[in-house]
């Protein structure tokens, strides 16, 4: 019986391993400046993670842009690249994350605190970068991703319909759009139409 909980805990663990791979970090940081410009891949800082799971500078940066590596607990593969303005936002978010707060909870502390001014907001509009795709799309080896597909969102604290002449929702497909108007979290959403 022993020798079988043994396995038991075994199995369970090389699973748990074999879910939440960590790459090398090398890979990591390929596949994270993926969803920056090309022009501005080499200079941006990236964070990742190390063999514990836990998110950690990969390599310092020496332009305006931060990129996140893939988090190995979501399924697929998702990146992002940011304006550095935008980093205290994004960092009070880990934070939050960090401490266990759901969703709504982390956008109820941080609109409290962006409205009271503790937290700062970009002073002019802040580029966010999104590149994902599907894990079967992905070499781990090499750290491309095939058929990636891109989305841009542009970060205009308290921006409103009226100030900016865009839609609340997109009118046709990779229209950009107002969403969040009014609010700390206001931004331009661009989803590009995929090729055929």
């Amino acid at each position: 019986m022993r020798v079988l909980s043994i396995l038991i805990i075994l199995f369970i663990s090389t699973f748990a391993q074999a879910q939440t791979e960590i790459l090398p970090t090398d890979i990591q940081i390929k596949t994270a400046v993926l969803a920056a410009p090309e022009t501005k891949r080499s200079g941006a800082k990236v964070y990742g993670y190390n063999q514990q799971g836990e998110m950690i500078v990969l390599r310092e940066g020496s332009n305006n842009l931060i990129c996140i590596a893939d988090d190995p607990e979501f399924e697929g593969i998702q990146v992002a690249c940011y304006s550095t303005k935008l980093e205290p936002f994004m960092a009070r978010g880990r934070e939050l994350s960090s401490q266990g707060k759901s969703e709504i909870e982390k956008r109820k502390i941080r609109k409290e605190e962006a409205d009271s001014g503790k937290l700062k907001m970009p002073d002019s509009p802040s580029t966010l970068y999104v590149f994902s795709g599907s894990k079967e799309n992905y070499d781990k080896t090499t750290g491309e991703l095939k058929d990636g597909k891109f989305r841009y969102v542009v970060y205009i604290p308290y921006a409103t319909t009226e100030s900016t002449g865009l839609p609340d929702k997109p009118e046709a497909p990779g229209m950009p759009w107002l969403m969040d108007p009014g609010t700390h979290r206001a931004h331009i959403m661009i989803s590009p139409v995929a090729k055929e």
